[in-house]
């Protein structure tokens, strides 16, 4: 069986600047609004929160029944948080398998932390 591992870029992600920074350019506040975009359904979050606990890559067939969507609509939200950077994508044979990049949401967590910012 042929393994073939598709990688994208981390940019939205790279980019992002914390939300507490004092001036944040006009890039990184694009970058952080992709990010964030790209969460901003809650299939993608719970998708993230399906792979993030689970022991090994899961099969994008195995997204389907836990999320109450069809194929067509699932393979849209997975791409989308595969162009975020969130998720990496693996072909085996016929079947896409995905993994969390651990990087991505290292940089989400500290993109959204406001510690000793408000109240």
């Amino acid at each position: 069986m042929e393994v073939v591992v598709v990688s994208t870029t981390l940019e939205p992600v790279a980019c992002c600047a914390p939300l507490s920074t004092a001036a944040m350019s006009d890039a990184e506040a694009s970058a952080t609004a992709e990010l964030f975009r790209a969460l901003g359904d809650p299939a993608r979050v719970r998708i993230v929160n399906l792979v993030a606990t689970s022991d090994e890559s899961v099969c994008a067939c195995e997204l389907y029944e836990p999320l109450g969507l069809a194929q067509p609509t699932v393979s849209h939200h997975l791409k989308k948080l595969v162009d975020a950077g969130l998720l990496e994508r693996e072909q085996r044979g016929k079947w896409a398998y995905f993994t969390l990049k651990r990087d991505a949401v290292e940089k989400l967590a500290a993109v959204a932390d406001l510690k000793g910012v408000c109240c």
